[in-house]
């Protein structure tokens, strides 16, 4: 069954094996993609589906020196390039679009202040162009800013489109901006935005809605990471976390979205499985950073009914033709974590094809 169509929004994909969002930031000072980035994406195009790196939506939500944007026009250009050539290769891509929120620092926006939920630091170090920075105090986001935030990510998402992307997914997860908003811990107000499970929700619930009134919901999915707990997130209280996306998957299961995507550790487990139900429809799991996925397990993931998609990280980076491999039973290259992150073509667009490695 992983090697069956699916149908994703209006598109129907070719197999169930969907490439995960993978910062790789390649694409310069400017943020814009160039040759290398698209010949990595073009070679990956077998795979069902492709979801790019994440994308900034402002130059205040970048979060990583080479991280690409869907801001100016020339981002635009060059992600256009990107996907006419995935589509040139038979393939599917969408955006992610992510505001990074407080897991920035200045040096890294061109000087634009960090915000966040609340003026609440992450504890450790970030990546710099000069060196690693202590995290800084980000500022507190008033309510009357949300919907400028909002429109931002609203803007990126029809500059995806207008790119060439046949959708978009909203990063909730991995400790970035939604997902702030989502965490008790990042997420101290005591407004409308703060506190319940139901107010630390309405900011991500009120972005997709309006990402769909402006797309719409065939072409938009999101990423979640209950309990992930990285990047400064603590949900460590279960019946907090359940509560929490309960309340944000039922909102937004009415508006049937191209897909949820879920990272978790337990992907069979009962909180994901829940939230499967609740949603009614097309679900993608990932078994996040800790573990690579297996071939064995993507297959059993869908054969037993556990998602509908599996969302693959590494064996991706290491092998373009990955689909072929894994349908085939074939050997996989190794991935080289030394060349994750990075500037040229050494880890990025240089894995063999698996005719190359019989040469």
């Amino acid at each position: 069954m992983l090697f069956s169509p699916l149908a994703l929004g209006e598109l129907e994909l070719p197999n169930r094996l969907v490439m995960a969002p993978l910062t790789r930031v390649r694409s310069g000072k400017e943020g814009v993609p160039g040759p290398l980035v698209v010949e990595h994406y073009r070679q990956r195009a077998s795979l069902g589906l492709i979801v790019s790196e994440g994308i900034y939506p402002a130059p205040a939500g970048r979060s990583y020196p080479g991280q690409p944007g869907l801001v100016t026009p020339e981002q635009v250009e060059g992600w256009s390039k990107v996907t006419a050539a995935v589509r040139a290769e038979g393939g599917r891509m969408f955006a992610q679009i992510m505001h990074g929120g407080r897991v920035s620092h200045p040096d890294i926006t061109g000087g634009h202040e960090i915000v966040a939920p609340s003026a609440v630091a992450i504890d450790g170090e970030v990546h710099t162009e000069i060196g690693k920075r202590a995290y800084p105090v980000p500022r507190e986001l008033g309510s009357d800013e949300l919907p400028a935030v909002i429109q931002e990510i609203v803007a990126a998402s029809q500059n995806a489109i207008e790119a060439g992307f046949d959708g978009v997914e909203l990063h909730s997860a991995n400790g970035y901006l939604l997902n702030e908003f989502l965490a008790p811990n990042a997420n101290i107000r005591t407004d409308s935005y703060g506190g319940s499970p139901e107010n630390r929700a309405r900011f991500v619930i009120e972005t997709v809605n309006a990402v769909v009134a402006a797309l719409g919901a065939n072409r938009v999915g999101i990423r979640i990471s209950p309990e992930h707990n990285v990047q400064g997130i603590a949900e460590t209280d279960a019946a907090d976390v359940r509560a929490t996306y309960e309340v944000l998957v039922d909102s937004i299961a009415p508006l049937n979205l191209a897909y949820l995507s879920i990272l978790h550790h337990e992907p069979a487990g009962e909180l994901v499985q829940n939230l499967r139900e609740r949603f009614r429809g097309t679900f993608l799991v990932n078994t996040g950073f800790g573990v690579i996925t297996s071939r064995d397990e993507a297959f059993a993931l869908v054969a037993d009914g556990h998602a509908d998609a599996v969302v693959v990280g590494r064996p991706a980076i290491a092998n373009p033709d990955l689909a072929r491999r894994w349908r085939e039973g074939l050997p996989l290259n190794e991935p080289d974590a030394s060349t994750f992150y990075g500037q040229g073509a050494k880890g990025y667009t240089d894995y063999p094809f698996y005719e190359e490695t019989l040469s």
